[in-house]
């Protein structure tokens, strides 16, 4: 049992607090004004506690053969779980993190610290920064949990961006994205008409209740130019407590319904939650 006390430390971006897990020895939950940002079991990095955390994982998983090291970009650190996990899974591989709450590092440094053959290289700075400086054709993987607050910074929704994205990426690479949004999926839509002006293989990966527009929720958006090999995508999907669907090919397309891309100047952040969406009491 974790026997930990809270935390409790004002970062940049509002008030961070480390929870102990009380059922996991060295598990920690990370919140920011209320609103859950990181899971982390220190112990077992490999255990994932948030859905949509479970669902970047899988396009990881099937990204390359098990175990294959892999170059990863992550925007959005929080407190590092999903690079973690792929230290955990795939040894050997290269991982650049952007983070731009430097305070937030600092907590994270130094309540839960990286091993240090871990592999991860951690960079204070915003993302969209990073990802323009980073080598063109350098990642695999390129994974986007960024949120300012509870919203998708506008910045990183635009035509612009989505082109960076392409250029970091190797030719057969991966773009994952966590997003937010519920029905009418005005945000959502117009992710996917921007991202359609610059990858041929798009997907979404979300619960059916907020994919059928139920209910709000994460929607992981994920981007290629060559597919991804849905199948095992689907069956590992399908696999988890709180089973998820995958779209794709027509399927993914139709959810774009006219909607139109999005420049630099038109970017809109995405919608702030319902009150309780993403919550903890």
């Amino acid at each position: 049992m974790n026997e930990s006390i809270p935390v409790i430390r004002d970062v940049d971006q509002g008030t961070a607090r480390l929870l102990p897990d009380v059922d996991r020895e060295r598990a920690w939950l990370l919140t920011v004004d209320g609103a859950p940002q990181s899971y982390v079991d220190l112990d077992a990095p490999e255990h994932l506690e948030f859905e949509y955390a479970r669902r970047l994982a899988h396009v990881v998983d099937c990204a390359a053969g098990p175990g294959a090291p892999l170059d990863v970009l992550h925007l959005g650190g929080g407190a590092l779980t999903l690079p973690r996990y792929v230290a955990s899974t795939r040894p050997g591989s290269r991982q650049e993190v952007a983070e731009s709450d430097r305070g937030l590092l600092d907590l994270v440094a130094e309540h839960l610290p990286l091993p240090a053959d871990s592999g991860i290289t951690v960079h204070a700075g915003d993302a969209r920064r990073v990802l323009e400086e980073t080598v063109p054709g350098s990642v695999d993987v390129l994974i986007a949990d960024v949120f300012g607050g509870s919203r998708v910074p506008a910045h990183l929704t635009s035509v612009p961006y989505s082109q960076a994205v392409a250029r970091a990426l190797r030719a057969d690479g991966i773009y994952a994205a966590n997003l937010a949004d519920g029905a009418p999926f005005g945000f959502l839509r117009s992710q996917l008409a921007t991202f359609a002006t610059v990858f041929a293989e798009l997907a979404l990966i979300a619960e059916p209740a907020v994919l059928r527009g139920r209910r709000f929720g994460n929607i992981v958006l994920v981007a290629s130019q060559v597919p991804v090999d849905t199948a095992a995508l689907i069956r590992r999907c399908a696999a988890d407590a709180f089973p998820a669907r995958v779209e794709y090919g027509d399927a993914a397309a139709a959810f774009i319904k006219g909607a139109r891309p999005v420049g630099d100047e038109e970017a809109v952040a995405s919608p702030e939650p319902p009150d309780g969406a993403f919550g903890i009491g």
